[in-house]
């Protein structure tokens, strides 16, 4: 049975939240050593899209970073560029929209690098044994990190049901064309009447599967390869992704993209989820709605089922025992994430709550 050491928002005057999650850090990297002197050492969070307000705050950043130093690891924070149009499509916009949302070196005490480069291309093949992924395409800085801290605003998601620590892990460390491959099943589609001929997604494309015909793009479906480039290349929105992959198979892919991230982290990774300003969607949308659940506090584990169990069980305790991502999205079972996480032996769905008041 995991540990899961849960965070309460109850605080007096010399034991504020900040104390209290240090604390539970502290207790974590006790009982497990994940951190050597000297290692690169990643801390996944999400940035947030340009108009979210509901990301974690820097501040709880900052003390994750003081604890790293403490052990003499050497952190940077980190995420992976977006599969959609946004403000954190390519690097350098990536780059402005941490630093305009308050992640900068001032804020939070440590560099960011984007772990899959400008474009998303950064990346490495990770061979795994799952029943959908045989080789999951992870984001090159994540999979060069010496050791990870994964910190995951839980919240809701329209596919997966909630997005919480194997979410970030699994979407969230996959390069673009393995996003690519977990919302889809096919390769992009081409709007021909959006398309203006440009060429831009020809020259672009590393498999030469795109050609012009009648002065609009034509894609050779045999010879794409699925990397999504020419998505991001288009200026006229001509290329978008067939959102075809259903929800189930969706969580699945996630589950075993997470399960590759995990394998290149053999001391293993701590993860923390904020259960604070609990929004109906995820943070990639330029806006946050009202919650779907009060603030709760902060939950923290070495095991990244357990710890998505324990929130979402918090949750659902908190609102006398509804369910507000199933009510809000109207979709079967985010069960199955966990379940098929625990499946591939990433987890466990059973845990031990320990409370730090």
């Amino acid at each position: 049975m995991a540990e899961v050491y849960f965070v309460t928002l109850k605080s007096k005057l010399g034991r504020n939240l900040k104390d209290k999650i240090k604390e539970g850090m502290k207790i974590l990297l006790r009982k497990k050593e994940i951190i050597d002197n000297g290692d690169l050492v990643a801390i996944k969070v999400h940035f947030g899209e340009w108009g979210n307000l509901s990301f974690i705050r820097p501040q709880f950043v900052l003390d994750i970073v003081e604890i790293i130093r403490e052990k003499r690891g050497k952190p940077f924070l980190t995420d992976t560029n977006t599969l959609y149009k946004g403000t954190r499509t390519f690097a350098p916009d990536h780059l402005i929209t941490a630093i305009k949302n308050g992640f900068g070196f001032i804020e939070t005490g440590a560099p960011i690098i984007i772990a899959d480069g400008i474009k998303g291309h950064s990346s490495k093949r990770i061979k795994i044994d799952g029943d959908v992924v045989n080789e999951a395409v992870l984001a090159a800085e994540i999979v060069e990190a010496d050791s990870m801290v994964v910190l995951s605003h839980f919240k809701g998601h329209e596919l997966t049901g909630f997005g919480g620590a194997l979410k970030n892990l699994g979407m969230g460390c996959a390069a673009r064309e393995g996003k690519l491959f977990m919302h889809s099943t096919v390769s992009p589609k081409i709007k021909e009447n959006l398309c203006t001929g440009c060429g831009r997604c020809i020259s672009i494309c590393p498999a030469d599967a795109i050609y012009l015909k009648n002065n609009k793009a034509v894609k050779e479906e045999e010879k794409c390869i699925g990397c999504a480039d020419c998505i991001i290349a288009c200026l006229e929105g001509a290329i978008s992704i067939s959102w075809n992959e259903t929800a189930p198979s969706v969580m699945k892919k996630v589950a075993e993209y997470a399960m590759a991230v995990s394998s290149t982290k053999k001391k293993g990774i701590l993860f923390l989820n904020f259960l604070m300003q609990i929004s109906p969607l995820c943070d990639c949308y330029g806006f946050n709605d009202i919650p779907v659940a009060p603030d709760i506090g902060v939950c923290l584990s070495f095991d990244p089922v357990a710890i998505d169990q324990a929130s979402i069980d918090l949750v659902i305790k908190s609102l006398g025992g509804k369910d507000p991502f199933k009510r809000h999205h109207n979709r079967p079972a985010w069960e199955v994430t966990l379940e098929h996480a625990e499946k591939m032996g990433l987890g466990s769905r059973s845990y031990d709550l320990k409370i730090i008041e």
